[in-house]
Formats: structure tokens, sequence, C-alpha cells
């Protein structure tokens, strides 16, 4: 069923020579109703500017507009994509601006009108970094609502675990401290072009107006940092590193100098980072 007016992607992709570049970490999802579908996993688009990091051939781009997104601004920085997104931008005028430009050095909320919802099939090589980047602002609550974002499933995995999961890490504890996170649905290899040897989960992100545990964001840092550095190690050992007598600042924070990183929750954390600025 067509979401809209516009050619399938298949023959967007080879009207304009477009293969998919490994050095971009570009794999295209040419099913424009799994689009849509991935488009709906961020709500209600009415009313919303949506933030999509490399569009390709545009596929997402054409799902959030099918879905009624207010505006999307799209970055993509390969070129080669921008005719077939300027054929997308005449078929919905004045509804998608598209930005020749890199993400990882583009101020994107700048050119973005609250309220902001991000949602993008991220390339697996800056996917992570644009997370951390999203996750901790200098400023909270950030300039966006809500993350509906692709990722490898064990990226996924690592940002919705909890403590005891082998994935849980200081990917879950920046994501989960101010936010609520969802795996939201699985992608199989074979619905992208050309087909990654991994799967692929969408992840569903919401931002809350207040961290759910009182800790000054760069304290919880280093001691995140220094706690799952050395995993495998005692946290009396493990935080040696900011702390000569970590032991005193465990016990502040009511935690068990034997105690492993993967077992600690995110309050915590906290605590111990309270404990530590305390101290």
């Amino acid at each position: 069923m067509a979401i809209d007016a516009l050619p399938p992607l298949r023959d967007v992709i080879a009207r304009h020579d477009l293969r998919a570049r490994k050095s971009l970490g570009q794999n295209f999802l040419l099913d424009l109703n799994l689009t849509a579908k991935i488009a709906r996993q961020a709500g209600d688009l009415t009313g919303h500017d949506v933030l999509e990091i490399g569009p390709g051939p545009g596929g997402l781009t054409r799902g959030l507009l099918a879905e009624g997104a207010r505006r999307v601004v799209a970055l993509e920085k390969d070129d080669r994509c921008l005719p077939a997104l300027a054929e997308v931008a005449a078929a919905y005028p004045g509804q998608l601006h598209v930005e020749n430009a890199d993400a990882l050095a583009f101020d994107a909320g700048a050119h973005l009108n609250g309220p902001v919802k991000v949602v993008a099939n991220l390339p697996y090589n800056v996917g992570t970094e644009l997370l951390i980047r999203w996750l901790t602002p200098q400023a909270w609550p950030p300039f966006w609502d809500s993350l509906t974002l692709m990722f490898q499933r064990e990226v996924a995995q690592r940002i919705v675990a909890a403590p005891g999961d082998k994935h849980y890490g200081r990917l879950a504890i920046l994501a989960n401290w101010r936010c609520d996170t969802a795996l939201a649905m699985a992608i199989p290899p074979e619905a992208f072009t050309p087909a990654p040897k991994v799967h692929s989960a969408v992840v569903h992100i919401t931002a809350r107006a207040e961290p759910k545990y009182p800790a000054r964001q760069k304290t919880l840092e280093r001691v995140v940092a220094a706690a799952f550095n050395q995993r495998r190690k005692m946290l009396r050992s493990s935080l040696k590193k900011i702390h000569p007598a970590p032991e005193g600042i465990l016990q502040d924070a009511g935690i068990a100098p034997t105690a492993r990183a993967e077992e600690i929750s995110i309050e915590g954390f906290c605590a111990l980072a309270r404990a530590l600025d305390a101290g």
C-alpha cells in the first residue's frame, strides 16, 4: 500500500544510482510501510518539528511526513541523495528542509521550533556518539521531547538494560537517569539494502522534566566511567581512580564495598555521586 504519490524507493534508488556506502554507515530501508511504522513509534507527530539524521533516499522521511509531521529537518552528509530528497520536498511543500551537513558538526537545535522529536535510522558509525550528545547537553530539559532511533540490536539492548543485565553499563545509566526508555520494535537484516550482518532495533526515549534522582551530571559521569572501566572489579578497587579512600563514600551511599558496577542501580550511582561531591 502506497503512503504517498511518490515512486517506490527501489525505483528512486535505481534512477539516482544510490548505492549504499559502507564508509557512511548506510543501509537503506525500502519498505515504505515499514518506514511509516517506524515513524509511528514516535507518537503523534502533528504540531512537531522532527529532526532526522541520514535520510538517504528519503524512506523514513516520507513516513514522517505521511504521518503528519509539521516539519522535518533532515541532515544528509551524502550529496548524492540530495536530488531524491528534493523530490520529496517538492511533494510536501514547505514541510521538508534538507541540510547537506554532518550531524556531528551541525547545530540542529537552531533550525528547529519546539516541540521537537528526533526520529532517525542512524548511520551505524555515528549513532552512539550522537545519542550520548543528546543525552548530555549542558542544560536540561534538552531541545528534544523524544528520540526514536534505530540502532544495532546490541546497542539498543545497552540503552534499555537494567542492573544485573549483561548489557547494563554507562549507556543505560545516561539514558535512564533523565529519560524513560523502551524497545519499540525489532528490524531484521533482510529489511535493509544491503542487508547488514546484524539485527537492528528501534528504541524510544522520552525526556523527563527532572532527573529521577538528584546528582551532579559531571560527577555522575565520572563515577559511572570509573566503575564500568573495571566492571569485573569490586567498587572499592575500581573507584580508587577518582577517590583515595572509596570505602568511605561507598558507606555514605549505602553500598557494599564488595559490590560490582553491574549490580548498582541508577539510584545507587546517584547516591555515590552525591557522596563524592560531599566528601
